[in-house]
C-alpha cells in the first residue's frame, strides 16, 4: 500500500478547465475572474474538485470549491453523476438541519462550459482525516491526537449523522427515492446488483460478491425501519473539521432514502476497512476509535432509535465497498495500471474481512 501508485483521476488538463471556468464565471458574475485554479491533490476518482477564488469587488464568497461530474471518457467510477441532485440535497439538509453544508452558489448542468455539469460551493477551510495514507496510519494530525480530542471528533461527527436522519422529512427528500418496486432497503440493494453488474460487464465477477449478496438476503431485517435521507458517504474523511469540530460535511452524490443503518453501518465499517488495512502492515492503527458498539451505543442515545441487524448492514457496507473497489481496480487495468490477476476476488483490498462477514466470523471480538 505504501508503495503502489496512485490510480488515475482524470484524463483532464488542469489548464484549459481553468481558462473555460474563467470563462463562464464571468457570465454569471460580470466582471469577475477565476484566479488561484487549482486541482488538489487528493482529488477522488468519481466527481473531481477545483479549487479557486473569485476576484470581484463584492463576490458572494471569496473562496470557492467546484465539483464537475467526472468526464465519460474517463472510465467513470459510477455510471451517472446527477448533479443537480446533489445540488437539491446539499441545500435540502442545510435549510432543514442547520448541519455545517457548504454554501452552494450556482448549479450549471450544460455540459458546454467545462465538458460536464458541475456546481460551485463555498470553500470552508480546516482540515480532513486523510484517506492516503489512512488517518489510521502514524504521521497524520488524527493519529497524532488524544483519546480525548478524537473522542470529541467522534461524538461530534456521529452528532452529525443523527441531526441529518432527524431533522429531514423523508416527504421532502422523495427526489432520493431509487426506482423500482418493493421497500426502500430492497431498492438500495437492488441498486447496488446493477451498479455490480455494470462493473462487471464484458470482465471477470467476482464470486465473493456474489455470495456476498446470497448471504444478504439470508441475514434481511424483519423490520426494515423507515426511510431516512441518509448521506451515502457517511465517514469522517468527508467532514472538515475546525480543530476535532466539523466545519463542513462534503460528498453527497451517493445520497438516497433508505433506513438510518444504512448510512450507520458504512460509519462503521469504512473505518473498520481502514484499520484492517493498517493492523495488516503491521502497525496498531486506532482500535479504540469509532468502535462499533460504541458507535451503535451513542446513535441510540442521540437519536432514541436502537440500531437494529447491524450484521446485515455492515455486510453491506462491506459489499457496497466492494464493487467500488473492484470498479477502481477495473478501471487500473483500463489505463494499463495493473493486470487482471486469475482471482478476480484478490483485486478487492479487504477481500479477507468481506469473507469472514459472509461466513459470520469478522465481528468475533471486535465489538
Amino acid at each position: 500500500m505504501a508503495t503502489a501508485p496512485r490510480p488515475r483521476t482524470s484524463t483532464r488538463e488542469p489548464e484549459e478547465i481553468a481558462r473555460r471556468l474563467t470563462a463562464w464565471l464571468g457570465h454569471r458574475l460580470p466582471g469577475a475572474k477565476a484566479v488561484n485554479v487549482t486541482v488538489p491533490e487528493s482529488n477522488g476518482m468519481s466527481s473531481e474538485t477545483l479549487l479557486f477564488d473569485i476576484e470581484h469587488p463584492q463576490p458572494p464568497v471569496r473562496a470557492c470549491a467546484l465539483r464537475l461530474a467526472a468526464d465519460p471518457s474517463a472510465y467513470t467510477i459510477f455510471p451517472v453523476y446527477d448533479m443537480p441532485k446533489q445540488y437539491r440535497t446539499m441545500r435540502l439538509a442545510a435549510e432543514r438541519t442547520g448541519l455545517p453544508v457548504p454554501r452552494v452558489l450556482w448549479l450549471e448542468q450544460d455540459a458546454g462550459p467545462l465538458g460536464a455539469p458541475f456546481f460551485v460551493m463555498e470553500r470552508v477551510a480546516g482540515r480532513v482525516p486523510p484517506d492516503v495514507m489512512p488517518y489510521t496510519y502514524e504521521g497524520n494530525w488524527l493519529h497524532a491526537a488524544t483519546d480525548t480530542q478524537r473522542a470529541e471528533l467522534e461524538d461530534a461527527s456521529l452528532s452529525l449523522l443523527a441531526r441529518l436522519h432527524d431533522g429531514v422529512p423523508a416527504a421532502e427528500a422523495d427526489f432520493l427515492a431509487l426506482p423500482g418496486e418493493g421497500s426502500p432497503l430492497r431498492r438500495h440493494v437492488e441498486a447496488q446488483r446493477a451498479y455490480y453488474a455494470w462493473v462487471v460487464d464484458g470482465l471477470p465477477r467476482s464470486p465473493l460478491i456474489e455470495s456476498a449478496f446470497e448471504r444478504l438476503e439470508s441475514l434481511w431485517p424483519r423490520d426494515e425501519g423507515d426511510a431516512v435521507l441518509n448521506w451515502g458517504d457517511a465517514r469522517i474523511g468527508n467532514i472538515i473539521y475546525d480543530g476535532f469540530a466539523p466545519a463542513a460535511v462534503l460528498d453527497w452524490e451517493m445520497a438516497a432514502l433508505a433506513p438510518r443503518e444504512v448510512d450507520l453501518g458504512w460509519t462503521i465499517y469504512l473505518h473498520r476497512f481502514f484499520q484492517d488495512l493498517t493492523e495488516t502492515f503491521g502497525q496498531p492503527g486506532l482500535p479504540g476509535f469509532l468502535r462499533r458498539d460504541r458507535v451503535e451505543a451513542r446513535y441510540a442515545e442521540l437519536t432514541g432509535h436502537t440500531p437494529r441487524d447491524m450484521d446485515f448492514h455492515t455486510l453491506y457496507a462491506a459489499l457496497r465497498h466492494a464493487v467500488v473497489m473492484l470498479r477502481v481496480a477495473y478501471r487500473q487495468v483500463h489505463f494499463g495500471e495493473a493486470a487482471v490477476p486469475a482471482d478476480p476476488d484478490t483485486l478487492i483490498l479487504h477481500h479477507d474481512s468481506l469473507r469472514a462477514m459472509v461466513q459470520g466470523s469478522y465481528w468475533d471480538g471486535l465489538r
